[in-house]
């Protein structure tokens, strides 16, 4: 079993099998196969099929390396970010002040060349700041539906829990069912849609904890650390030299894929295959955590969806055909972190839930 890092690295190609084109089978009567050239219609399927995924493999390494023009030290981060867009997922992206979650998000967006707003949540932040609102219209004599910056490709809700629970709510809709509902009418997102949201850790003064409800919408919690010495060397010797993060265009980044790459490779990661015994591993890792005398709630079936969708990007991402158990273990504590609320005596005791995830890692059978 592999161990679940905080946040998942680039992952290693896989085992030649996964995009290589199968031989055509030899005629049953004993004859010679037929040559080459001849391959049947469904092997050239497969060869197209496999040169498709991987360029749409190389497009998503493009948008790791371009973002690494602007922040460094958060490879794991930038693939956590890549596995939410692919699983058509969300993230909450978790650090002290400081630490370029936001810069983080907003090279992200642009390397993928999409729609960005961004909303800064403030205590006094209303719902219709977020969803949009009823305008009255003097000249028409009714009123329109203004939209909010919600209706975009990629939405940043920067310092989400800066916002009271009723603001952060307002967005369940948009995150879950992709549009948003006013005045009787339900009006579309666009797609692609990614809410890429960012938090002070809680224990700070002048935020709101996030309620279990919006928890749940987000597919993965990041955890944003401080970067190492070499990073940190790195990042100060690109502003000596002029780096300035609010013009990302002078550092030479711009957009690397189009929103037809991102569409396809939502699909193509949406393809993986997944064994019977892989579904099942997947429900029994969800009940232990269910039944660990620490956990007073524990994860639910959309947390299992996810986690499924989460490990198929992560080994399309590797060139895999199927998953893994090594793939559900290294999404198991990014996808399920932010979904466990624990005993109050086991808070009491400094447990973890990133500890009791790794607990249930190992104690649950892995299938063969």
């Amino acid at each position: 079993m592999t161990d679940s890092p905080e946040n998942p690295a680039w992952p290693a190609p896989s085992y030649p099998a996964a995009d290589a084109v199968p031989e055509a089978p030899a005629p049953a009567d004993g004859t010679a196969p037929a040559p080459s050239h001849a391959a049947p219609a469904t092997t050239r399927a497969q060869a197209r099929a496999a040169d498709d995924h991987a360029a749409l493999r190389e497009a998503m390494h493009r948008v790791r390396v371009e973002v690494g023009k602007a922040v460094v030290g958060q490879d794991g981060t930038v693939t956590g970010l890549l596995i939410a867009l692919l699983s058509r997922g969300h993230v909450l992206l978790e650090g002290v002040p400081g630490v370029a979650k936001t810069l983080l998000v907003r090279s992200f967006s642009r390397a993928l060349g999409l729609d960005t707003r961004r909303v800064q949540f403030t205590p006094d932040l209303m719902p219709g700041d977020v969803t949009g609102s009823l305008v009255y219209d003097p000249r028409a004599g009714g009123f329109d539906f203004r939209p909010g910056p919600v209706f975009t490709h990629v939405l940043l809700a920067d310092e989400i829990n800066r916002t009271p629970p009723k603001t952060q709510a307002a967005l369940l809709e948009a995150m879950e069912e992709r549009q948003v509902s006013s005045d009787g009418e339900s009006r579309p997102l666009p797609d692609p849609f990614l809410v890429a949201a960012t938090q002070n850790p809680i224990e700070h003064e002048g935020t709101y904890t996030l309620p279990e409800a919006q928890l749940d919408r987000f597919l993965l919690k990041l955890i944003v650390d401080l970067p190492g010495r070499d990073a940190e060397v790195d990042v100060l010797r690109r502003h000596a030299s002029g780096f300035d993060p609010r013009r990302l265009g002078d550092a030479g980044l711009a957009p690397v894929v189009t929103a037809a790459e991102i569409l396809a490779a939502q699909r193509a990661a949406a393809s993986v295959a997944v064994d019977d015994d892989l579904l099942g591993y997947v429900v029994d890792l969800a009940r232990a955590t269910r039944q660990s005398p620490s956990v007073l709630v524990g994860v639910s079936p959309r947390a299992t969806t996810g986690l499924l969708a989460a490990a198929k990007a992560w080994a399309w991402l590797g060139g895999y055909p199927a998953i893994t158990p090594d793939h559900v273990q290294t999404m198991l504590v990014p996808v399920w972190r932010h979904r466990i609320r624990l005993r109050p005596e086991a808070e009491i005791e400094g447990v973890s839930v990133d500890a009791i995830l790794t607990s249930v890692l190992q104690q649950t059978r892995v299938p063969i």
